[in-house]
């Protein structure tokens, strides 16, 4: 079975958006510069490196309904996205959602899941086999998986903006601490690249 990587871009303040964060504004409001080491025109050699990785081996997708509905509508992925990947090689994105939506831009593109998150690993795993299976956002879905135990590496790219606000990718919450294991750090002038064990 493959691993469980949680992958999401950051701010230094710890939100995965900017406040305000809708279908007109996914990042947010100020918050389009956390994907600038993503879309830069100058992507550094461990950029590119990083973004690789984030595709690299991955048999299935997790995402949250609210970034669904952006990467669904009109400001979202164009139709060869993600990435450059082809229809055929394309992993299967599973939504975790308590509703599934009538129609969306993008169909065929994604199965939904309405009864929970361990549902929906069991259904990646299912359709990654031996490969990864890669959480992928929103914050809420990604602190789900992690306080349940269900991650088994955490990557988080770190750029070097404060918003003030926005979605946190961590909560106050009552369980115990999340106990990481640091494998990896790439410094670049947009992000620094973390990637994490969790223990």
């Amino acid at each position: 079975m493959g691993r469980v990587l949680l992958d999401i871009t950051m701010s230094l303040d710890g939100f995965v958006t900017g406040p305000g964060a809708d279908l007109a504004h996914g990042l947010g409001v100020g918050g389009e510069p956390l994907h600038d080491w993503i879309v830069a025109d100058d992507l550094t050699d461990a950029d590119r490196e990083a973004l690789d990785r984030t595709q690299a081996g991955v048999g299935a997708v997790l995402m949250g309904r609210r970034t669904f509905d952006f990467v669904d509508g009109p400001h979202g992925w164009a139709g060869d996205d993600p990435g450059t990947t082809a229809d055929a090689e394309r992993p299967p994105i599973f939504v975790v959602t308590s509703h599934r939506p009538a129609r969306g831009r993008l169909d065929g593109w994604f199965e939904f899941v309405t009864d929970g998150i361990h549902r929906a690993l069991e259904l990646a795993q299912k359709a990654a086999g031996d490969k990864a299976i890669m959480i992928m956002g929103g914050g809420h879905l990604c602190r789900q998986y992690l306080y349940a135990g269900l991650v088994d590496e955490v990557r988080i790219h770190l750029v070097p903006i404060v918003l003030g606000d926005g979605t946190p990718l961590f909560e106050r919450t009552t369980i115990a601490p999340v106990r990481l294991i640091q494998r990896d750090a790439a410094v670049t002038p947009s992000a620094v690249h973390l990637t994490y064990d969790v223990a």
